[in-house]
This record gives structure tokens, sequence and C-alpha cells, in this order.
């Protein structure tokens, strides 16, 4: 079958828990799929390269360079963006302690940062500092630095595990 450069094909995603549709011509990066055509404005594009990180988002839940992936191969996945972190504009225990750290200053690499963190912190629940800078190592931040980042991550995996173990004592 050939296939024109400029067709465009239907792709559905579930896309932050909703199902959603959009048409994609066969060279369409993943990024510019949920920017453009679904308006996901929280994933941003850095390098386009897979090495900044700005667009990680996570695709049935692993963390994925957007920028790295055809809006094709995305079809029928989920696809979770920095947008599905908070509900009801509050944002969620990470969000608040990246704030709390001063862990973002410019925000650009913010929202990749945190899908990594997200997923990071389900494979790895209790990290210690050099794991945590082991996961950021994929990540360029021109701002901040890293120690906030780090400070942020570590505060929430140690909250998180208390309110594991109090949840436990209450069964």
């Amino acid at each position: 079958m050939h296939v024109r450069a400029d067709q465009r094909f239907p792709i559905q995603i579930e896309l932050n828990g909703r199902q959603r549709e959009g048409l994609a011509e066969p060279r369409m990066q993943l990024c510019d799929f949920l920017r453009h055509e679904l308006g996901t404005t929280g994933v941003h594009v850095g390098c386009e390269h897979g090495v900044c990180g700005a667009c990680t988002v996570l695709v049935d839940g692993v963390a994925s360079r957007s920028c790295l992936m055809l809006a094709v191969q995305a079809h029928e996945r989920r696809v979770d963006t920095v947008e599905s972190l908070s509900r009801d504009n509050i944002m969620n225990d990470l969000q608040q302690a990246f704030s709390r750290h001063h862990a973002l200053q410019c925000g650009f690499c913010t929202a990749g940062i945190l899908m990594s963190c997200v997923e990071f912190l389900e494979r790895v629940p209790s990290p210690d500092e050099t794991q945590v800078r082991d996961m950021l190592s994929g990540h360029l931040c021109r701002c901040t630095g890293y120690t906030g980042m780090v400070r942020a991550v570590l505060e929430v995996a140690q909250q998180r595990q208390v309110t594991l173990v109090e949840n436990n004592n209450d069964v």
C-alpha cells in the first residue's frame, strides 16, 4: 500500500483518562499531535532528539519521549500528560512539593520531569538520593539545578510511605 506523506489518518488515544481522536500524517511526532491536534499544551518540545526530556509523557504507564514516537504509534494506547496530575485545579503532591522546594523556574522542562517522576515513584516507591539523581539525569534543566527536584521527589516518596503504613494500620 502506498501512503502519501501528506495523507492524514485517524488516531484514537485515551488522553488523560478521556477518549480523544484526531488526524495525523504518518510522520507526525506524538508531541506535535498532542499539542497541535489535541491542544495539550503541557507537552513541551525542546531538542526533538530525545535528549532534553521536556516532551516526556506516559504511554501505557511508561515514561516516553513524545518527540521520538510517531502519533500513529500511539493509536489505541493510553497517554498521560502533565495535565493529568492535577484535579479540579488542585496540584497533586508531587507538583506541590516541586513548588515548595523551588524545583522549577521557567517551567519549560518541568512537565516532562514531573511525568518521569510519576513513573519513577511507581517503580521505586522508596528511592534514595542517588536513584533520584540517576532518574533526573535523563533531563536537561538550564534554570534550577536539580537539588530542589531531588528534595521534592524524596519528600513525596517519604510522605507516601508514611501514608501507606498509616492506611495499613487502619485495616
